[in-house]
C-alpha cells in the first residue's frame, strides 16, 4: 500500500524520517503476545490478588474481631479498615499509572513499579501481621493497598503496551483466571496457615515469590528519555480528568464496571458474618473457603473461553450484559434462599457471571483507551472502578445490615446495582 501511495514521487520521499517513528513503548502493538509472557504476567497478577484477598476474605475480619475495643462492633472496625484502604487505592492506582507512563528506566516503564510494589506489599503484610490496635491495623492495610496497587497498575498497563486488540479478550481471560486463583490462594493460605500471623506471612511470601518469574524472565518496553513530555504540576494533575463528553465510551464503560463491581463488593464484604450470623454455619471460616472454591471453579470454566469467544466474534457488549444479569440473579439467591445449599448455588452462579465479566470487560476497557502515551494513567483511572466500590460498599453495607433490614435487604440492593451496571453497557457505542 505504501508503494502505491508513493507512485510518481521522488525516491527520497518514500521513507519517513527516522525521527518520526514512534518508540515501541508508544506504538500500538501488532505482534501477538507469547505464551510465556502471558503466563508469567498472569502469575504476577495472581500474586497481587492473593495479597489482597487473603486479608479481605478472612484475616481482616478475624483481626477486626480481636482488636475491636469494648462496645465497638467488629463490623464497624472492618468497615473503617477496608474503607480507608480502598480510599488509598483510589489515589495510588492512577498516580502510579501516570508515573509509570513517564518512567524512562533502562528496565522499562512498568517493571520497576511491579518490583517495588510487591516488595513493599510483602513488607506491609508483615507489618499488618503485628497489628494489635485499630490504628495500626488501619495503617498496615493502607500500606498494603498503596504498594500492591502500584504493582497492579503496572501489570495491567503492560497489556495494552504489548497485546494487540484482537488478542486482549484472551489475555484478559488468563488474567481473570489468575485473579480468581489469587483469591483462592490467598483465602487458602489465610485459612490453612495456622493462625492470624502465619496467614499474613504466607500471603506475603506468595505475593513476592510468584511475581519473580515475570520480573526476572521478561524485558519491558523502554521509553526514550527524549520522548518524555515536559513536566508541570498543572498538566500532570489536569491529566487525571478524562472528559466523559469528549470520550463517552470510556465514561459509560467506567460506570458499567463501577456498578457491577459495587454489587459484587456488597455481596462479598460480609460473607464471613453472613455464614456465621444468618446461616449459623458451624465453621464459617471453612465455609468461606468452600464458597470461594466453588466460585473459583465456575469462574475458571468461563473466564478464558469467554475472552477468546469475544475476540473471535468481535463483540463485547452482549457478554458484559449477560454476565451482569447472571451475577444479579445469584445475589438475589443470597437474599431469598438463606441456606447453605442456597449459598453454594449463588457462589456457582456468581463465578459464571464474574468469569465472563472479568475477561470481556477488561478487553472492552483497553479498547476504549484514548491514547497510547498515557495508558498507565488512564487504566489507573479505570481501575478506580474496581477500588471505589471497596470504599462505597462498607458505607452502604453497614447501615443496611444493622438498621435497614439485614442481609436480605443488603443482597437485594446489591443485585439491583449490579443489574443497572449491566444494562448501561449498551450505551458504549464505539465498541460492539
Amino acid at each position: 500500500m505504501s508503494r502505491a501511495g508513493g507512485a510518481g514521487k521522488p525516491r527520497a520521499a518514500a521513507a519517513a524520517p527516522p525521527a518520526l517513528a514512534e518508540p515501541s513503548a508508544l506504538a500500538e502493538p501488532s505482534e501477538r503476545a507469547g505464551r510465556g509472557w502471558t503466563a508469567s504476567l498472569s502469575l504476577a497478577n495472581c500474586a497481587i490478588w492473593a495479597g489482597w484477598y487473603g486479608p479481605l476474605q478472612i484475616l481482616l475480619a478475624l483481626q477486626a474481631a480481636e482488636v475491636a475495643p469494648p462496645g465497638t462492633a467488629k463490623e464497624s472496625v472492618l468497615a473503617w479498615v477496608a474503607g480507608l484502604g480502598a480510599a488509598v487505592s483510589l489515589l495510588a492506582n492512577p498516580l502510579v499509572g501516570a508515573l509509570s507512563d513517564r518512567t524512562t528506566s533502562r528496565y522499562g516503564r512498568r517493571m520497576p513499579w511491579v518490583l517495588a510494589g510487591v516488595l513493599g506489599g510483602a513488607a506491609s503484610l508483615t507489618l499488618l501481621a503485628s497489628a494489635r490496635t485499630v490504628p495500626l491495623m488501619m495503617l498496615g492495610w493502607c500500606l498494603v493497598q498503596l504498594t500492591l496497587n502500584a504493582a497492579f497498575a503496572a501489570v495491567t498497563a503492560a497489556v495494552p503496551d504489548r497485546v494487540p486488540h484482537l488478542q486482549r479478550g484472551a489475555v484478559g481471560g488468563w488474567l481473570g483466571a489468575a485473579q480468581i486463583l489469587g483469591v483462592l490462594a490467598g483465602t487458602g493460605l489465610a485459612t490453612l496457615a495456622g493462625g492470624l500471623v502465619a496467614g499474613y506471612l504466607a500471603c506475603a511470601a506468595f505475593t513476592l515469590l510468584a511475581t519473580l518469574p515475570y520480573v526476572l524472565l521478561h524485558k519491558d518496553l523502554v521509553l526514550p528519555a527524549d520522548r518524555r513530555p515536559p513536566f508541570t504540576w498543572r498538566a500532570f494533575l489536569a491529566g487525571f480528568w478524562i472528559s466523559p463528553r469528549r470520550h463517552p465510551d470510556l465514561g459509560w464503560a467506567w460506570l458499567t464496571r463501577f456498578l457491577i463491581n459495587l454489587g459484587n463488593a456488597l455481596a462479598l464484604l460480609y460473607l464471613l458474618y453472613y455464614l456465621r450470623d444468618a446461616l449459623h454455619h458451624p465453621d464459617p471460616d471453612g465455609g468461606v473457603l468452600v464458597l470461594t472454591a466453588v466460585n473459583g471453579a465456575t469462574l475458571l470454566g468461563t473466564v478464558v473461553i469467554s475472552g477468546i469467544w469475544s475476540d473471535r466474534v468481535g463483540r463485547r457488549q452482549p457478554f458484559v450484559l449477560w454476565a451482569g444479569a447472571i451475577m444479579a440473579a445469584a445475589t438475589v439467591l443470597l437474599a431469598a434462599w438463606q441456606t447453605w445449599p442456597g449459598a453454594l448455588c449463588a457462589a456457582a452462579l456468581l463465578g459464571v457471571g464474574f468469569g465472563v465479566f472479568t475477561s470481556v470487560d477488561f478487553a472492552l476497557m483497553t479498547d476504549v483507551l484514548p491514547a497510547a502515551a498515557h495508558r498507565g494513567k488512564d487504566l489507573g483511572i479505570i481501575n478506580i472502578a474496581n477500588s471505589l466500590p471497596q470504599v462505597a460498599a462498607p458505607a452502604l453495607a453497614a447501615p443496611l445490615v444493622n438498621h435497614l433490614g439485614g442481609y436480605r435487604v443488603l443482597y437485594l440492593v446489591a443485585a439491583a446495582i449490579g443489574l443497572l451496571g449491566a444494562v448501561l453497557v449498551r450505551r458504549v457505542r464505539g465498541v460492539a
